[in-house]
């Protein structure tokens, strides 16, 4: 009787013990995966569904699914973006790239890189009514357009002037609020504006006006060489957790594909990250961002995210002509394509 009591303390302590390690085990796998790294995140206006594939990285699980816990911010604008990533208080943002080449020509800037194109192409356009009399870039001449403080785009106007033999003077370029530029466009007080095409051409359809009436003047299809939005980086996070801004890169590409596959289901995620909003006009948002800034041919040909050299050097000529550089970088000093994936991995299609 005695020895059975033994035998049966025995085979309970054999089994506590292996629960034991068992639980050692698996608590030890937990520590070596890690807890999420976290990234606080700025976009550089409010969300809308221009942003959609950054937007579904998060609601979809693809930033979890690379061990990642991003917090999404909305800067003031491109140069609040910029400056959140300088002083450490986002870790990456998306920003214009124009902005940042300018930016990083000031002295003592830190060396913030861009390390992923969004939008191969730029959005800057003048957008115009035809029944202004406006139809072609030509037709500006003798126009008065209406620019918003801060403006990106009408940086590039000289040289796109020069490009079209067109003349700067003869074009009255009036300041004006950004509150009131589709509004005083629809009333006829301006022949044209110059801003993001997704945007402003997007909002006066919803304000009412005929789309036939609508003129978008794309900087892109008049020879401007200019990318759009890219992800841009702190550069000590960078450097020192370089796996997640590569995470971060691959979760957005993902997120990518599931907005080209799924544009419809793509701007209800949208819709539920905004205070408000119209869903049909976010999916003609969506629409025109992914045909006209985003799956560019040279998108197709090469793959998303990375940036030609022969390209940027053009890009840093045309802002020269309104932007005297300190010194002039060059394509490695703004963009860094060590954490891009492969280029297989980065092949892109409407067919997505």
């Amino acid at each position: 009787m005695q020895m059975r009591s033994i035998r049966l303390w025995y085979v309970l302590l054999v089994l506590v013990s292996a629960v034991g390690v068992a639980y050692l085990g698996v608590a030890g796998g937990r520590a070596d995966a890690g807890a999420p790294t976290e990234i606080k995140f700025s976009l550089d206006r409010p969300i809308d569904a221009a942003v959609a594939p950054v937007v579904l990285a998060s609601t979809r699980g693809l930033f979890s699914a690379e061990g990642l816990n991003v917090t999404t911010m909305a800067a003031t604008d491109t140069a609040d973006a910029i400056a959140r990533v300088a002083v450490g208080t986002s870790e990456l943002a998306l920003a214009d790239l124009n902005a940042l080449i300018r930016f990083r020509d000031q002295p003592g800037v830190r060396p913030i890189k861009a390390v992923f194109v969004l939008f191969d192409k730029t959005a800057y356009a003048f957008i115009a009514r035809k029944s202004r009399g406006i139809t072609t870039l030509a037709d500006i001449e003798g126009k008065t357009v209406g620019v918003t403080d801060g403006d990106l785009s009408i940086r590039l106007w000289p040289a796109l002037a020069r490009r079209n033999g067109l003349k700067l003077k003869a074009v009255k370029l009036q300041q004006i609020g950004p509150a009131v530029r589709e509004p005083m466009l629809s009333a006829g007080q301006l022949d044209a504006i110059s801003g993001l095409s997704y945007l402003s051409a997007i909002d006066l359809r919803n304000r009412g006006i005929p789309a036939d009436d609508i003129t978008v003047l794309r900087f892109s299809d008049y020879g401007c060489a200019s990318y759009g939005k890219a992800l841009i980086v702190n550069p000590e996070f960078a450097a020192d957790k370089p796996e997640a801004v590569k995470a971060f890169v691959r979760a957005v590409i993902a997120g990518l594909r599931l907005t080209i596959r799924e544009p419809a289901q793509a701007v209800d995620d949208v819709l539920g990250q905004m205070a408000s909003g119209s869903r049909a006009v976010e999916l003609q948002r969506l629409h025109a961002v992914l045909s006209d800034n985003i799956l560019t041919s040279e998108v197709r040909h090469r793959g998303i995210g990375g940036i030609d050299p022969v390209r940027f050097e053009t890009l840093l000529d045309q802002i020269a002509e309104n932007f005297k550089f300190r010194n002039r970088p060059a394509a490695t000093d703004i963009f860094d394509s060590s954490f891009l994936p492969p280029a297989s991995d980065r092949k892109i299609t409407q067919a997505e």
